[in-house]
């Protein structure tokens, strides 16, 4: 495994910040300064500032409530509360798919980037599933078009076509398998309706339970297999 894949597998970075503390010259191999692309194996006596680095861990996937107020992000001094703040997690674990601050619901969290990063993809067109509700009584000429695909003028893309079914008069499920900056806000805004509060309730086939904001829980192996397998790397 290359160096930069088993610093993170182990809990001490993300692969961009052991890249860094390779470049610096941080990370020791049997003795000897750590190559950018170097490849090791548990065998291997690694150092990372002077300690030694236990060896890869079992992978771990949490699904998550995030509340609304929690920023998704690793480091922002401007971020009032941040994911971190809230998981209290023995190791380290990142996030795939963000929710916006003022934005609730299911995020997957894990110590596999690769798993992390196959999640994410959008060519992979995995299902997200979210509760919105708008400020406008909702029309079958909203739902129409949302579920068609809405052009973004600012972005000058048009949205993938995606699932749209009405819940009362001002919430909607939607079912999105692309991953566009505020995609939801966006095209409520292109078709004059604006976004009063939003959950995401499903990450393809895991879905948010009973869990309450700022509960996790831990993915049980079928599911984390189901996962692997679902992102094409089984």
């Amino acid at each position: 495994m290359r160096l930069n894949k088993y610093l993170a597998r182990c809990g001490v970075c993300s692969r961009r910040d052991a890249d860094k503390l390779i470049e610096r010259g941080g990370v020791l191999v049997n003795g000897q300064s750590g190559q950018a692309g170097q490849l090791v194996s548990g065998e291997d006596e690694i150092l990372v500032s002077g300690r030694r680095v236990q060896g890869v861990r079992e992978t771990v996937v949490l699904a998550f409530y995030k509340p609304f107020g929690v920023t998704c992000t690793e480091r922002d001094s401007h971020a009032e509360r941040i994911v971190s703040d809230v998981v209290d997690y023995p190791i380290r674990v990142t996030y795939a798919g963000r929710l916006d601050k003022d934005s609730e619901g299911l995020l997957l969290l894990s110590n596999d980037g690769d798993l992390i990063q196959a999640m994410m993809k959008g060519a992979n067109r995995h299902e997200k599933e979210y509760l919105v509700r708008v400020n406008h009584e909702i029309t079958p000429e909203f739902l129409g078009k949302m579920s068609k695909g809405v052009y973004l003028e600012e972005l000058d893309i048009t949205t993938r076509e995606c699932r749209v079914e009405q819940e009362n008069k001002f919430v909607f499920r939607m079912v999105l398998t692309q991953g566009v900056n505020r995609q939801i806000k966006r095209m409520c805004a292109a078709c004059g309706y604006r976004v009063r509060s939003l959950k995401r309730v499903r990450v393809m086939h895991v879905t948010l339970g009973d869990l309450r904001p700022g509960e996790y829980r831990e993915l049980g192996s079928g599911d984390i297999e189901r996962l692997y397998r679902d992102c094409g790397l089984r």
